[in-house]
């Protein structure tokens, strides 16, 4: 217990905490944290966090001891305070989908806000540009794909940011894309080389889609048959039976992370893996697994 608790401190003692951004009252800050060694290459992951846009922290005991795998794998990771536009909201559907839409887009636009920052002092951070992952779990993973289709597609506050600036990955722990354009289309670039990581029985963000004329959540499933066939690159990880808990998969899938990085950020290849986890023991399921909104907001 001594060795963890002084790596630990030695680990936050590599970190700087910034405020990023000022809505109203309310002072967004992020957290910096550095590894030993930064190069030209080194990745700056973005960390948004879950808590399905009404609770969660970007300094929460779980979220510290994952950056402290990144950092030891020598990423950069930016975790970053938002906006929780959930809070008090009721009876959530695709024909009350008002409030989900607003609280995306809110999330995704501080996060906007964290990428300005971090280029505006990028190189007192040795921050590469060109190396600016997003990565989120549940709602921060719904936040961290919604950047980039914002990104893509010039909407919200996109044009706070260089013109030529392109995300160099998206890791999406159970995420989804919010849509009010019908499918979800990337049209002024391609999206960014995405990792996604789903629970085919998800209940809380959907798995595939939930569509009512041109109003839209599409779940991994949807978006990677969207990546298939414009031939945009992206890895696919699906557990079979499995829900919600497939968003706090983040520390059980570094390796998975590197390789990831490895392959699609630093050498720029254009491949699609996609692989389903099958038969696995439903013992292993937390109690959260098959939340639905309704155990959310009530």
């Amino acid at each position: 217990m001594a060795l963890i608790l002084v790596g630990m401190t030695a680990f936050a003692q590599n970190m700087k905490t910034y405020q990023y951004a000022e809505r109203d009252t309310l002072q967004l800050y992020l957290d910096f944290y550095t590894p030993k060694q930064v190069h030209d290459s080194t990745i700056c992951m973005v960390y948004v966090f879950g808590g399905g846009f009404i609770g969660g922290h970007r300094d929460g005991e779980f979220e510290k001891a994952y950056f402290k795998q990144l950092v030891d794998e020598g990423f950069q990771v930016a975790a970053i305070d938002y906006r929780l536009g959930l809070k008090g909201a009721k009876n959530l559907s695709i024909f009350n989908s008002d409030p989900l839409k607003d609280a995306v887009n809110m999330a995704a636009e501080d996060a906007i806000s964290a990428i300005a920052y971090l280029l505006e002092h990028a190189k007192e951070l040795k921050v590469n540009k060109d190396y600016i992952v997003m990565i989120g779990s549940s709602a921060g993973a719904i936040t961290s794909l919604q950047v980039d289709y914002a990104l893509c597609n010039g909407f919200l506050n996109y044009d706070i940011l260089p013109e030529d600036f392109r995300l160099a990955g998206v890791v999406s722990y159970a995420g989804a894309i919010f849509s009010k354009e019908g499918k979800v289309k990337y049209s002024n670039h391609a999206p960014a080389p995405t990792m996604f990581y789903h629970g085919t029985s998800d209940k809380l963000v959907p798995y595939k889609k939930i569509s009512f004329f041109n109003t839209g959540f599409f779940g991994s499933d949807a978006l990677v048959e969207r990546f298939e066939k414009f031939g945009y690159p992206f890895f696919a990880r699906r557990f079979e039976g499995y829900g919600h808990s497939v968003a706090a998969g983040g520390p059980l899938t570094v390796d998975d992370l590197v390789w990831f990085c490895r392959h699609y950020v630093l050498n720029k290849e254009r491949i699609q893996v996609d692989g389903t986890y099958q038969n696995l023991d439903p013992k292993t399921m937390p109690a959260f697994d098959l939340y639905t909104p309704g155990d959310l907001y009530k």
